[in-house]
Formats: structure tokens, sequence, C-alpha cells
């Protein structure tokens, strides 16, 4: 399984990259997990925007989804227009609430490029990856996943705060994507992100072979984020989400 960090910066698109998008690769399947603001034209440096063959939403928060619906015109109005509709799994309101935001009712529906499904806590199977989605610690509904081919496997935790959730979803994985939107302060809010050594503790219970520290917030100091995620007390290797960065999984 090949995983490459198309974006991953946190609200909004950073100086260094899109907000949150990973594409994940096996049997010559493509997948993504989200495609959040300024993900779509990153994305064209490694994939055809027509060889992709699934999407994995994992809350509708416009930094996790908001380029669907750029999406949406590519796969409309392509050179090989119509294409067959994309399955996106996806927060059930995910049709209505990417209508919306395109906000183009005289145009085709979201539900021409795409085959949406709505998504629930469980185990589903996607191409060749197994995905196990669970419901994680944020205002809306959100989802953690964990995806699984050929014995190897990836976490990757959406946005939450500490969850016993994402925990279970990360337990013994290769590589696990971890949210660390905040430096640590008095006064954090709960149940909405998760700091660098709070991911490193999420990592440490669920015993991940290796941590990338994602979805990092531009006007945060990311060598303070690595730093606090140090003191977190997991022993393996940690290091920041990059921009371009492909990890191979075999």
């Amino acid at each position: 399984m090949k995983v490459t960090i198309v974006g991953c910066s946190g609200s909004y698109p950073g100086p260094d990259s899109p907000a949150s998008c990973y594409l994940l690769e096996a049997e010559g399947f493509k997948m993504l997990l989200d495609l959040g603001s300024g993900a779509l034209g990153a994305l064209q440096r490694h994939t055809s925007l027509y060889d992709v063959d699934a999407i994995c939403l994992s809350h509708l928060h416009a930094d996790h989804c908001i380029d669907m619906c750029a999406y949406h015109v590519a796969r409309t109005y392509g050179p090989q227009a119509p294409y067959p509709a994309l399955p996106v799994y996806a927060p059930a309101d995910a049709p209505t609430r990417l209508g919306d935001a395109y906000g183009m009712p005289d145009e085709p529906a979201m539900e021409c490029a795409f085959d949406f499904a709505a998504l629930s806590p469980g185990t589903f199977e996607v191409g060749p990856f197994t995905v196990t989605a669970g419901l994680v610690n944020h205002p809306v509904e959100a989802y953690g996943f964990r995806v699984s081919h050929g014995g190897r496997s990836v976490a990757y935790s959406g946005d939450t705060g500490e969850s016993d959730e994402l925990v279970r979803l990360a337990t013994d994985v290769d590589l696990f994507l971890c949210e660390a939107s905040f430096v640590e302060r008095p006064g954090l809010p709960a149940d909405l992100h998760l700091t660098g050594r709070q991911a490193a503790q999420h990592a440490a219970k669920a015993g991940a072979g290796r941590l990338v520290l994602t979805h990092l917030v531009p006007w945060n100091d990311q060598a303070t984020v690595l730093e606090e995620a140090a003191g977190g007390g997991y022993g393996g290797p940690i290091e920041l989400a990059r921009s371009g960065a492909v990890y191979e999984l075999t």
C-alpha cells in the first residue's frame, strides 16, 4: 500500500500545503481520504483526476471536503464527460451540504458526478481496501478511518479531540496520520482537536508503528508541535506531515 500526503494543513491551506487530503493506492486502485480546500490542484501532481476510484470524507468541514465542488466541475464538464459517478463515502448529509456549497441549482447535481454512500461506524470494502470507520470527538459528525490491505494498515484521525475510538482504530497500525492542531495552553476546548502531546499519547496507547502529525494549523510554530509530541510517551518515530511525502507500506 502506498500513501501520499497531498495536503496536511489544518483549518485552511498554508503556504506549503493544501488542506487535508491523502491518496492511498494498492493494486492500481486509488482512494482519497478527504479533499479539503486547495487539495484538488496538488492532487494532480500525483494522479490524473480521472484515475481516482473512490473517496472517503471524514466530515463536512470545508478544510476536509470543499474541493469536492471543484472536482464536480472536472467530472461533469471534463473532456470525456460524463464520467461514471465516483463512489463517495461520507456523512449522510454530504449531497445536500456540498450542493449548497456549490450553489448552482440550475446545473447538474452533485449526485451526477458522485455516488454517495452514508457512513456509519463499521467495516466495509472499497476496492482492494478494508476500511473501518469510527466516530471520533468533534462538534459535527466526524469519522476516523483505518485502512488495511495486504497485511499493512494506516489510521487517519480526521479531526478529533481525545478519543478512545481513535486508539482502537490505530491499534498496531503501520502508519498513524494523527491530527495535532493545538499547541498546549490553558483552557483548550475539549472534544475539538489534539495537541502534539495528545497525538503521541494516542499513538503510544495504540502501539502504532509510525506517527505522522498532520492537520498542522499555519499559525502554529510546527517545531513546537513536534517538540510537544516528543514528550507524549510514544517510543516510535514521529514526524511532521509534509505535502508530497510518500510512505510505502510493504
